[in-house]
């Protein structure tokens, strides 16, 4: 059936061309393939969903790519009803999942919620780090040995011997230092950065600290 308000074109005129799919003007990158974004945006794309923060300093070449095409980053991570954050004053950037209660959105992140260890590892880091830049020190730096002194405190006898501990917070170091919370510069020494604070917001610190100072005095 033809519409009435279509156009018929006769394909014996010369002047005609038969029109090409999309998907066929598109460059492969593999067999199959059906993408439309360049090899490098789709990497940056998969940088982004497989890592929980990209940050200028650690990623430069990821962040410049997604600052030139963060629209179109944006769209496909809106497709999966995911929210792309940038903090352009600080450097880095993360996804959110998308939430609503007037529209069913599937959820794709899954929460990875911090261990006991790494949640005491990031209060004594925040609480530094807030210490530091109050005083006006722009890049705050911290000894593993430190860490251990203040967050050895906050461990139960049930967490275990001081060495079960002490690997506990390697362990929680460790995990920090793959998510660019902290950067191991030499063996042992940590500089802190400013994704800390978006880990831990100035409330929720708070929070965490007065819950600490609650189970101090339930245990003394």
């Amino acid at each position: 059936m033809t519409d009435e308000n279509s156009t018929t074109i006769d394909a014996s005129d010369d002047a005609f061309i038969a029109p090409t799919a999309m998907e066929q003007d598109l460059e492969e990158h593999f067999p199959g393939d059906r993408g439309t974004l360049d090899p490098e945006i789709r990497r940056v794309l998969v940088h982004l969903l497989q890592r929980r923060f990209i940050a200028a300093e650690r990623n430069p070449r990821e962040w410049t790519l997604l600052r030139e095409h963060q629209h179109v980053i944006e769209s496909r991570l809106n497709d999966m009803y995911l929210r792309l954050v940038m903090d352009h004053a600080r450097g880095f950037a993360y996804k959110q999942q998308l939430r609503s209660d007037e529209v069913e959105m599937p959820v794709l992140l899954k929460d990875a919620p911090y261990s006991r260890a790494e949640t005491l590892v990031l209060v004594h880091l925040r609480t530094v780090y807030q210490r530091e830049a109050a005083a006006g020190e722009s890049s705050v730096r911290i000894d593993v040995e430190d860490i251990e002194q203040t967050v050895l405190s906050y461990f139960a006898e049930t967490d275990g011997g001081t060495a079960k501990q002490q690997r506990a917070i390697r362990g929680a170091l460790d995990r920090l230092d793959r998510e660019g919370i902290v950067q191991e510069e030499t063996s042992g020494r940590y500089r802190i950065t400013a994704l800390v604070e978006v880990v831990l917001s100035a409330e929720t610190l708070k929070e965490l600290r007065d819950w600490l100072r609650t189970q101090a005095v339930a245990t003394r």
